[in-house]
């Protein structure tokens, strides 16, 4: 198939040359066909548009199979590394479709952004406070009570505001951002069986399971560790999401503003969501830093860990403010954690976070695809 190509920016030249040679000599080779969705897809073309180079870049789960199963693997002098490939022009892709156009750059420097959000946020949330707010109350004992507590300390308009600002632009952002990932994708038709398998596939993580042993995720040893910490990852963001959900239902339609006890459906959400989000990062850190070098691009290093360090804080400070209610500590931890928050709303369309959404895109293509081709 061949597609219009993305009419504002193109990936960097050396990335684009390397994935369509890559995946030119495993289209003549086809040993790897059946390791993952990338193999299948690949084999409907007979040459790659820079667009049909991105949808199979963010096809591509990373599971590293077809990088061991490789005969043309380095030391071998064609250097065939799938995988290495693959992740440079998806992070580029990012950058590509990213809005506003002016913004693209942040991808290039996204452990670094990353790094900034975090401390300038937490930096501006506690200036602003101690400013605005009476430090007896930042610093002190407040009662846990229904609209008291953290509310003492930062109000619940400005608390409600700022995160709705935020969140719009972000989910803003996003949305045109995969707008022009899906134009440039040129898929035509797409019906509801095609968007119901990417969804499970999406929510199975069924490519992370490579060609059904697992992923070689720190040598040629097959493992579903990675698969199974993205999921408590996954999962738990979403568990938090849902908590913060039930508790806007609690406070907007039920008149019982937050803090919640800690039996009530939303912190039991959070602390349950929490938990998977801590153990699901540290696990992939540890997974990223402990494997393999070769397969993997050392550039994306910082962009890779950034989005991890990012979440893993937020849901520690997060639990550790439950646990700090009703201390003196509570505010300081209080405005580290939304400062952290405010960071993350800030940066997710210019992090590591935009993957979910094209890989899902393009998991929906790859259903048309292999649907129209049968």
């Amino acid at each position: 198939m061949s597609s219009t190509e993305h009419p504002t920016a193109t990936p960097p030249s050396h990335v684009v040359q390397d994935a369509r040679r890559a995946l030119e000599v495993c289209n003549a080779c086809r040993y790897c066909e059946g390791f993952c969705a990338v193999f299948p897809a690949m084999e409907l073309h007979r040459d790659f548009s820079n667009a049909d180079l991105s949808h199979l870049a963010n096809l591509c789960h990373n599971c590293k199979d077809c990088y061991y199963a490789c005969q043309y693997a380095p030391p071998h002098e064609f250097g065939i590394n799938v995988p290495k490939a693959m992740a440079e022009l998806r992070h580029a892709s990012y950058a590509q479709y990213a809005w506003p156009r002016g913004l693209s750059g942040a991808f290039q420097r996204n452990g670094l952004i990353t790094a900034l959000a975090m401390s300038g946020g937490i930096a501006l949330v506690l200036l602003l406070t101690l400013l605005l707010q009476n430090p007896a109350r930042l610093f002190g004992i407040l009662p846990v009570a229904p609209g008291a507590g953290f509310y003492l300390i930062i109000p619940k308009a400005v608390m409600t505001l700022t995160a709705l600002a935020a969140g719009l632009y972000a989910l803003l952002a996003l949305a045109l951002g995969f707008r022009n990932f899906w134009k440039d994708a040129g898929t035509t038709r797409v019906s509801g069986a095609d968007i119901h398998q990417a969804l499970k596939d999406a929510a199975s993580l069924r490519y992370l399971g490579g060609g059904g042993h697992g992923c070689n995720d720190e040598n040629g040893a097959f493992s579903n560790r990675r698969r199974y910490l993205h999921h408590l990852m996954a999962y738990g963001f979403l568990l938090c999401f849902a908590a913060t959900c039930v508790g806007a239902v609690y406070d907007l339609l039920l008149g019982y503003p937050a803090p919640y006890p800690p039996s009530s459906l939303p912190v039991l959400l959070g602390i349950a969501g929490g938990a998977g989000i801590v153990t699901g990062c540290a696990g992939l850190l540890w997974l990223k830093m402990a494997g393999d070098q070769d397969p993997q691009s050392r550039n994306l290093l910082g962009a890779d860990t950034g989005l991890l360090l990012l979440l893993l804080m937020i849901a520690l400070t997060g639990l550790l403010l439950l646990a700090l209610r009703s201390t003196s500590a509570q505010g300081i931890v209080l405005c580290i954690h939304l400062g952290l928050v405010l960071g993350f709303f800030l940066t997710m369309p210019y992090s590591k976070f935009v993957h979910g959404l094209y890989r899902f895109g393009a998991l929906v293509r790859h259903a048309a695809d292999q649907r129209r081709h049968g």
